[in-house]
């Protein structure tokens, strides 16, 4: 656009005094803060399952059932010991009781009582593990029945009913992983220590965003959990973790997310877009819109980003105005024709289409 004299219209923004928001993005993998492999804890025969894959399990639910006569013919055998060694023991007692009347007339010599009150304690120990292998022939039964260690989301079965498993199964039969809430774990520079640090003691709960691949659409709310206690010298790297809230189960185990983390907040920070701020040989600069229309270009100082704007430390103060868009075609000194985009950026929250269409609008008039 622009008149006969190669006038270009460009987009321009004023330089901005207000609170910034800042934050930290990183790229994460969502991780479950609980697993546990469900494993048979005796071998047998996988009988029945009674989980659908995928389904929603309680802690304690039976999740399946593995041959059980084995376990019941050992809980026979054992306590058929037992009936007969308390027998045995009952039937010594009373021997011995007699033995002590006989003791007492004379009748019977004390090495005898001795033998027999012996016997007992004997019988007493017997009875007494024989009690034990009742126990541990209890514990072989209801490990016939295979229950939910944890409550959370359970995965694919692993083996078929009628397979023999036992403890060593590498995979188990099945994982259980909570997912409510769920982890990300993510890595951000060496350099954000600090900031992170100094964030996280000014305010103890820092707020976590979970947004999909293409950084789109944001798909949970969480907080800061822990961060590591030392740095990968291999990356420069530390690595944090945060936990989201999710009810939806919109975040999946190993998903890739990218995280950005609440750093609190610069006040009166001096602000321009971020499209305005150019590298060139010495470094950074704007292109600041003089009162003729003319362009110069300025070297400036940054500091922290706030979404779509840079604070800047030294080079412009508030109320001047500074280039946006189409930076490509200008030069020191340049006239323009500017189109103000300061409508556009300041409703971009509250009706974006509204004020896209307003602003295009101005454009059209102005260029015309």
């Amino acid at each position: 656009g622009g008149s006969g004299n190669n006038v270009s219209a460009v987009g321009v923004a004023p330089v901005l005094v207000q609170n910034a928001p800042i934050q930290a993005e990183a790229l994460g993998t969502v991780s479950t803060a609980v697993s546990s492999v469900v494993r048979a804890q005796i071998s047998a025969t996988l009988e029945k399952v009674y989980f659908k894959e995928g389904d929603y399990v309680k802690k304690g639910q039976l999740l399946a059932e593995l041959d059980s006569r084995a376990a019941k013919a050992a809980l026979m055998q054992a306590e058929g010991q037992l009936l007969r060694d308390t027998a045995l023991l009952e039937n010594a007692k009373l021997d011995l009781q007699r033995y002590r009347t006989l003791q007492a007339q004379n009748s019977i010599a004390a090495q005898q009582v001795d033998t027999q009150a012996s016997l007992v304690r004997q019988l007493t120990g017997t009875v007494k593990l024989n009690q034990g292998s009742v126990a541990a022939a209890k514990v072989g039964l209801s490990h016939t029945r295979i229950t939910a260690p944890i409550a959370g989301r359970i995965g694919l079965l692993k083996v078929n009913p009628g397979t023999v498993v036992s403890p060593s199964d590498a995979d188990g039969l099945v994982t259980i992983s909570q997912d409510n809430p769920i982890n990300v774990v993510f890595s951000l520079p060496e350099a954000s220590l600090t900031k992170v640090l100094q964030a996280r003691k000014n305010q103890p709960q820092l707020k976590a965003e979970a947004w999909d691949r293409n950084n789109s659409h944001k798909l949970a709310e969480g907080e800061l959990l822990a961060i590591d206690n030392q740095i990968n010298t291999a990356t420069g790297t530390l690595n944090l973790k945060a936990a989201f809230d999710n009810r939806d189960q919109v975040l999946f185990p190993n998903q890739f997310v990218n995280v950005k983390l609440d750093l609190g907040t610069i006040a009166d920070a001096v602000l321009v877009p971020t499209s305005a701020i150019q590298t060139g040989k010495e470094g950074q600069f704007v292109y600041t819109v003089g009162a003729d229309n003319t362009v110069k270009v300025v070297p400036v100082k940054t500091g922290e980003v706030s979404g779509l704007h840079t604070q800047i430390l030294q080079g412009v103060s508030p109320g001047q105005t500074v280039v946006a868009d189409g930076l490509d075609r200008l030069r020191n000194g340049a006239k323009i024709h500017p189109v103000n985009r300061a409508e556009q950026a300041a409703q971009n929250n509250r009706k974006p289409a509204a004020a896209s269409a307003a602003s295009s609008a101005s454009a059209a008039s102005q260029a015309r």
